[in-house]
């Protein structure tokens, strides 16, 4: 998996060196959040292998390891992944942005009001218990300047795929459970949260995680359902990826 790492950065970057194909992507200085997919689990989710290929990168191309976090929504998910031991083994951070709290000057308005559930940011202000804006996490304003998403190649019932556009606009903000019960209201809602600022302007590469490739089952890791491809893709157009 390291070697497919390296070649993919090595020819999205043109670079035949590991410290500069991953300098052309991101810097020493920006600290880097690698957003994961992980509630499906280390099976069907994002693979612990192919996170800890681009850290490798990273760290040897001299992005501090305190710069680098591994982060999804929820920090229960990544530990149950393994990515809680993977982070302590490199010395790099985990967070969970829904654990983060949210950003009351950041956020996505949309007309469709959602119920508040425990964790949204407006669930103990607003009396009506129902909010039409999605705020964005902490976590992501408070000082992450570049987002690496690494997903699998992984089917959703309404979206299509589990790719960057869902997995990073879903996972970023709150009081998203109102978009998911249509296609429809999904296919409007990710792009829109996706082009935020916070969210889109920092997004410097995206991976997609094709070791193996699941075509039903979702969250739930259905492996009778799913081929082994052995690829890794990667391009900074998400779109492309999806």
């Amino acid at each position: 998996v390291q070697d497919m790492v390296d070649r993919a950065v090595f020819k999205l970057t043109g670079k035949d060196d590991v410290v500069q194909a991953w300098r052309s992507i991101v810097s020493t200085q920006d600290v880097v959040g690698l957003k994961v997919y992980c509630a499906p689990g280390p099976t069907s989710g994002t693979r612990p292998a192919v996170v800890s290929a681009v850290v490798r990168g990273l760290l040897t191309a001299g992005v501090p390891p305190h710069n680098i976090i591994i982060w999804d929504k929820q920090l229960a998910d990544l530990r149950q992944a393994g990515f809680d031991e993977l982070a302590q083994r490199y010395d790099v951070r985990v967070a969970g942005s829904a654990d983060s709290g949210y950003d009351e000057k950041s956020f996505y308005d949309n007309t469709l009001p959602g119920e508040l559930v425990f964790g949204d940011y407006e669930f103990d202000r607003n009396k009506k218990k129902t909010g039409r804006k999605s705020y964005v996490s902490k976590l992501l304003t408070g000082g992450m300047t570049r987002i690496i998403t690494i997903t699998p190649l992984l089917n959703h019932n309404l979206a299509g795929v589990t790719g960057h556009l869902y997995s990073l606009a879903t996972g970023s903000v709150d009081n998203v459970s109102r978009f998911e019960s249509q296609a429809a209201r999904l296919a409007t809602a990710v792009p829109e949260i996706y082009a935020l600022p916070a969210l889109s302007d920092h997004v410097a590469l995206n991976i997609t995680d094709a070791l193996i490739g699941q075509y039903e089952g979702e969250n739930l890791p259905s492996l009778h359902y799913s081929t082994a491809l052995n690829q890794i893709w990667m391009s900074k157009d998400p779109v492309a990826l999806d």
